[in-house]
């Protein structure tokens, strides 16, 4: 598995709120769910390859 880039993130407390309990109804932690979002958001954009049978996280 590749390592991960670590940076911080400000960001305002009620959408943290909201991430939170998102994250935790689909059983993430708030990082997985806010690397998933944007995983999501880059593929829909034409900026992230689609993942292919081959790939690997």
């Amino acid at each position: 598995m590749a390592k991960k880039k670590n940076f911080p993130l400000r960001i305002d407390p009620k959408l943290y709120d909201v991430l939170q309990t998102w994250a935790k109804d689909e059983f993430r932690s708030v990082n997985s769910h806010l690397e998933f979002l944007l995983r999501e958001s880059a593929k829909k954009a034409g900026r992230l390859p689609k993942k292919t049978d081959q790939q690997e996280d």
